[in-house]
């Protein structure tokens, strides 16, 4: 049978490649770029068609466009675009030939009279856009920013995204932990990238392009992560001329400077550019003067990011980039804790246009490492240490057929982990791993006739090389456009993934924030208990999940959007660290449970949620309203009682609603207010069920425990997350004003305040003390930043 599928197969790819080729001699291809004159930055999004025909498509990131199955003939090709000047030039397309063609737009906007095509209308219904959201800086800035606006407060507002605080806290995406999410800048794998204080990430919005954040059932182009991804992508800097900014607020300073190499002229020659940025933190230093109110000794925020790119472009439009960044946090709470963390990189990627033949090939070859240590200052015993490396390289390959294409690529990964940890308990883990994953990818794009649907099937093969597994994992994505304004949509597939968290889920406090390589079948018992009570077998430390995603899109009333999803991810394996280990895993301890000297447990995770998006868009005025209806369940088991618990982790929100506004006046749009709220239903939490005296031998044999009063007081925990902290909600608001002193010299002053009416929103309470500690309070701050 299976022989027979394959020649079955074989015949269908045989049937399409003499199909491509038959239809490409007595066709045309028109293909090529378009960027932005002023800078020559590519200009992704853009509507490139032919007058009078349905034929045409759409730019992607780097500004590449490709029409092919052209019949002979004269056309009238036309670049369209909501910011930019319509393009009009007459082309003469001949069978078999490929045509290339590089256009220069200019911003303004300015519209032929007979061009009707929206590029944005043209999007959603040639794109299936299951569970992503598409972010650029400029959206990025339409809510109130701390300091220079940050996609970290971006990612707090889109649909199922929970953030658990702005002191340490954490993005959870649709149920997934941190770890369950891949973070991409340029291709390069980044660990980490959010600070310490939950207001910034690493990533500096003035070098961003776009960013692409998929919240589930993603295709088979990404894989490695068992929840979403999120794919960042850089400016390559101004082409033209010398050009930068500089900003200070009362958080802290940036500056970002880029030019030309060799200047790009009008014929479109080949040249070179650079992209430098900088940010740093001196919070700790005036919020002892500003935010004294929050904490007499300052806040202990510090960072600094540090990012340059250089790229050099041919004249067919082929593209090699350089890009390196050296990222670094450190924060000290003198009565909790104590980390540090650095994130550095350097990578390659690359995107090659052949002159004869209408493939796309994009590569990628990166190295990133991350290191973090933490202490607990009151208790000595309790310490961690994480450091992973890393190097990851990748071809993707684009070929196109008419508005059909087909992607295929393949991806190798090389991670190294250093884990060591000592437990309140006293025991030591310490563990180091090593390994080599590969992987291939298939995808299609089939759009249907008149666009009534669009139908995205992928198929992954992940092979775990190290631990000899082998992942087949398919996927798909559909669209069916009932009407241009009217349309459904779906998603599903298979996910995998080794990397661990360093940190248990069960924290109520996720300071620590490091990594392990999967566990080897000995670090985990051979069966657990699955969530119905069954005893299932451990096949292999591989991280298993399955995602099924489905809504509907509605515009109606010309300026409003409404975007419904449901969604479940099952996590079939999740591996945490084992909290409760007390003896090593030896020869001695054969008799005893696993659950006291295995290094790691197995759980299982549900989420289930329903997110309804509401948008308004309209000039000078934004509306953007977000509820997420999310629940969370894990379940672990005890083979040798044979009890099942089901709680909610750390991060299970039921309710979150998100409300955003933005209005711009005056007569050249330079004033603008904005304003945010969010609300939020109680994280669950552990409560105290009483306290008892800790003892440490030392090592001392004769260590009498009847007579010792022990040297520590610990607690004695009540039901897993049996409790429900109190509801969480905040309002930021912010002004801008613009003065533009010419063309190209722009003055921004922007004040705001965060939590604007001083809620306060529960951190922490210490079980000791019973001392309440507190979200960040009512924080003004004022921002200038001068570009040129």
């Amino acid at each position: 049978m299976k022989r027979i599928s394959s020649h079955y197969t074989f015949l269908f790819l045989s049937f399409l490649l003499i199909n491509a080729t038959v239809l490409a001699q007595t066709n045309g291809t028109v293909k090529g770029f378009v960027y932005d004159k002023a800078n020559g930055e590519p200009v992704p999004f853009t509507n490139v068609y032919l007058k009078g025909t349905t034929i045409g498509g759409n730019t992607d990131l780097n500004g590449f466009f490709n029409i092919t199955r052209v019949p002979p003939g004269p056309y009238t090709i036309l670049v369209t675009s909501l910011d930019f000047d319509t393009i009009s030039e007459t082309i003469n397309v001949k069978a078999g030939e490929i045509l290339s063609k590089k256009f220069f737009a200019t911003k303004g906007g300015v519209k032929l009279e007979e061009v009707e095509v929206s590029t944005t209308a043209a999007e959603k219904v040639e794109n299936t856009t299951v569970a992503v959201q598409k972010i650029d800086p400029i959206l990025i800035s339409k809510l109130p920013s701390v300091g220079e606006p940050d996609i970290a407060q971006y990612l707090q507002v889109l649909p199922g995204v929970v953030f658990t605080g702005d002191q340490g806290g954490q993005l959870y995406i649709r149920g997934g932990l941190p770890v369950q999410n891949k973070v991409l800048l340029d291709g390069l794998i980044v660990y980490n990238p959010f600070h310490s204080i939950g207001l910034f990430s690493v990533f500096d919005n003035d070098i961003m392009k776009n960013a692409d954040v998929y919240s589930a059932g993603f295709g088979a182009e990404y894989g490695g992560r068992t929840s979403s991804i999120m794919d960042i992508t850089t400016r390559d800097g101004n082409k033209k001329r010398l050009s930068g900014k500089l900003g200070f607020s009362t958080f802290g300073g940036k500056a970002t400077l880029e030019g030309p190499l060799i200047k790009l002229k009008d014929n479109g020659n080949t040249s070179a550019s650079f992209l430098l940025s900088a940010k740093h933190s001196y919070l700790p230093q005036t919020s002892k003067l500003l935010y004294s109110y929050a904490n007499p000794n300052g806040l202990p925020f510090y960072y600094t990011d540090l990012y340059g790119k250089a790229s050099i472009n041919s004249t067919n439009g082929s593209k090699f980039s350089l890009f390196g960044f050296n990222f670094t946090d450190k924060v000290n709470y003198s009565d909790i804790a104590s980390f540090a963390w650095k994130n550095i990189g350097l990578g390659t990627n690359f995107v090659l246009v052949p002159s004869n033949s209408n493939i796309l090939v994009e590569g990628v070859f990166a190295f990133s490492r991350y290191g973090i240590t933490f202490k607990n200052p009151t208790l000595e015993t309790d310490s961690k240490s994480s450091d992973v490396s890393g190097v990851n390289t990748g071809f993707n390959f684009v070929k196109f057929f008419g508005k059909q294409e087909m992607r295929f690529g393949f991806e190798g990964v090389i991670t190294n982990t250093d884990f060591k940890l000592q437990n309140p308990l006293y025991a030591v883990v310490e563990l180091k791993r090593s390994t080599i994953d590969f992987a291939g990818f298939l995808k299609y794009k089939l759009l249907g006739p008149n666009k009534r649907f669009v139908f995205e099937p992928s198929f992954r093969l992940q092979y775990y090389a190290t631990l000899g597994v082998i992942s087949p994992e398919p996927r798909g994505a559909i669209k069916i456009n009932i009407t241009p304004k009217i349309r459904f949509k779906g998603a599903a597939g298979l996910y995998s993934q080794t990397m661990i968290s360093a940190n248990s889920d069960r924290d109520v406090v996720n300071l620590f924030y490091g990594f392990i390589n999967a566990p080897m079948p000995e670090e985990i018992s051979k069966n657990y208990l699955n969530y119905k009570g069954n005893l299932q077998t451990v096949s292999s430390s591989v991280q298993k999940a399955t995602h099924v995603v489905g809504g509907f899109e509605f515009d109606f009333l010309k300026y409003f959007e409404m975007n419904v999803e449901v969604y479940q991810k099952f996590f079939n394996q999740v591996i945490n660290i084992n909290r409760e280990k007390v003896f090593e895993d030896n020869a001695l301890n054969a008799s005893r449970p696993d659950e006291v000297k295995k290094n790691f447990v197995i759980e299982q995770g549900r989420t289930r949620g329903f997110d309804v998006v509401l948008k308004y868009d309209r000039k000078r005025f934004y509306f953007w309203a977000v509820y997420s209806l999310t629940y969370n369940d894990r379940w672990v088991g005890n083979n040798n009682t044979g009890a099942i618990l089901n709680y909610p982790p750390n991060f299970d929100r039921r309710h979150n609603i998100n409300l955003v506004s933005s209005y711009s006046f005056g007569k050249k749009k330079n004033w603008e207010v904005n304003a945010r709220w969010n609300f939020g239903t109680g994280f669950p939490f552990t409560q105290t069920q009483g306290f008892i005296n800790s003892f440490n031998p030392g090592g001392n044999i004769n260590y009498n425990y009847g007579t010792a009063n022990g040297n520590a007081l610990n607690y004695i925990p009540s039901t897993l997350n049996g409790g429900r902290l109190p509801d969480y909600h905040r309002m930021d608001i912010g002004i801008k004003y613009k003065y533009h002193w010419s063309e190209r010299t722009v003055l921004e002053i922007s004040f705001g305040a965060t939590n604007i009416y001083n809620r306060a929103n529960i951190f922490y309470v210490d079980r000791f003390t019973f001392k309440r500690i507190n979200q960040l309070p009512i924080m003004p701050n004022l921002n200038m930043s001068f570009t040129f």
